[in-house]
């Protein structure tokens, strides 16, 4: 398998030699679900020629082929998530081994696989511990479903593609400039190898926002210029510490709230929403400059709102919005403008023109008439499956280290309260390691809120 069949975004922007190698181009699943409006004539200058960008194939289920056994690692809410999923995606699928730092994460997803998969987890094959990681990669897999904190990650993924195995990364896929490095060289071993590699970025499968990159591509809405991205929620969960827990124990448990385990929520939730922005425009951040401050955070070390302006390779401005505050106004879309037209997937995804008429909108109900499979959290895990079984490997973690970057970059620039440029940051020696991490006691002074224009 020549290196070239691996696809990534960024490369299918580049070449269309892979055009026909999992998905279709211009045609497929997606083409079935447009809603045109009005009687526009059809003048549209693409932005990308077909055959030059990627549209996957999504459906309903994986085709069938050979037996894959896979292994968990992070067993939580998430990882419980990924691994029925995964079973969903396709017939002919396992699971065969789980690994957590805590035993009864490991055995708690065991219960549920074998009450409502029949699948039994032996004893021999639970494995606990922060090397839990190696000893589910070692335990004759073929895929690796890695849902840990997002700390852990980038070397989780390193370890698997050492080993040769097919991954599935939970994202965000890295926390620090450190992990970026490791992700992105991690990546390129993985398309040496022929591995094939899907990330958490769930809208890349799903119809909605693939049929709406397509009609984008083709020129709907002219050449981008700008656009807004946004994650406004309540507060996410939290847990106090219980009487028992050591240090280490009592942030994991909590660890969407600290810094060093999250990446903060700019990274672990609305990267999903700078993802978007890059994979549409096809660009990364040249520099950001952002705020955020902690208002009502009840737990960890992180701020609770943010707000960057990133500039793009062109010179077009993204603003970036995120915050998880009870009792304020909720907002998680994105928008972006073009200059004979915008779109938005607030509300739907809808295109309208300069005048703001609407002259597109994804069809939902045509996609349940069509689909039964409408779960971007099980599509994401079909695609996977169809890449390893077809022999045409899919390597999507380099794409997804562009947007996590990005979202990094603002996160340290409304930390300090200084501009910072993707040449800086992707160099830096930034690491989130904790001086003395172990599974027990921790040094507990160096987890601080950020205080801007500080040193601290």
């Amino acid at each position: 398998m020549k290196k070239e069949n691996h696809l990534t975004r960024r490369s299918f922007l580049k070449t269309s030699v892979v055009a026909g190698a999992v998905g279709v181009i211009g045609t497929g699943s997606a083409g079935l679900l447009t809603s045109c409006k009005g009687k526009e004539k059809n003048v549209n200058k693409p932005l990308r020629e077909p055959g030059t960008y990627y549209i996957p194939e999504l459906p309903d289920l994986a085709a069938d082929g050979k037996e894959l056994k896979a292994g968990v690692v992070g067993c939580g809410g998430r990882g419980s998530g990924a691994a029925v999923n995964f079973l969903n995606a396709a017939n002919g699928v396992t699971i065969v081994a789980l690994g957590d730092v805590f035993q009864d994460r490991v055995d708690a997803l065991a219960d549920r696989l074998k009450t409502e998969k029949n699948i039994d987890i032996p004893a021999e094959k639970r494995f606990v511990g922060l090397d839990a990681y190696q000893q589910v990669i070692d335990s004759d897999i073929d895929v690796l479903i890695d849902c840990t904190p997002p700390f852990f990650r980038a070397e989780h993924f390193k370890y698997a593609v050492e080993k040769s195995k097919h991954c599935f990364l939970e994202k965000p896929i890295c926390v620090d400039a450190v992990g970026y490095r490791t992700i992105v060289a991690a990546a390129k071993q993985a398309q040496a190898k022929n591995l094939s590699v899907v990330t958490g970025t769930q809208r890349h499968h799903q119809r909605s926002y693939v049929e709406s990159y397509q009609q984008i591509m083709n020129g709907a809405i002219g050449e981008i210029t700008g656009g807004a991205v946004y994650w406004n929620q309540n507060m996410l969960w939290y847990r106090d510490r219980q009487p028992g827990w050591s240090d280490f124990e009592s942030m994991v448990r909590d660890w969407v709230n600290w810094k060093w385990l999250s990446g903060d929520h700019i990274v672990e939730q609305h990267v999903h929403n700078i993802d978007v922005f890059t994979w549409f425009s096809g660009l990364k951040p040249v520099s950001a400059v952002g705020f955020g401050s902690r208002q009502r955070r009840v737990t960890g070390d992180q701020f609770d709102n943010f707000s960057i302006d990133f500039t793009m390779e062109n010179g077009i401005h993204l603003h970036s919005m995120c915050r998880q505050i009870d009792g304020c106004a909720n907002n998680v879309s994105e928008f972006i403008q073009g200059t004979r037209g915008s779109w938005s997937s607030n509300g739907g995804h809808v295109i309208k023109d300069l005048a703001g008429n609407v002259i597109w909108q994804y069809d939902d109900e045509a996609e349940k008439t069509n689909f039964t499979q409408t779960d971007p959290y099980t599509l994401e895990h079909v695609n996977l499956i169809n890449c390893i079984r077809s022999n045409k490997p899919i390597e999507l973690a380099s794409e997804t280290a562009v947007s996590n970057m990005a979202a990094i970059m603002g996160r340290e620039s409304a930390y300090t309260g200084q501009e910072t440029t993707w040449d800086t940051m992707t160099a830096s020696q930034l690491s989130y390691l904790p001086a003395d991490l172990n599974i027990g006691k921790m040094d507990m002074t160096g987890f601080t809120v950020p205080l801007p224009g500080t040193a601290k």
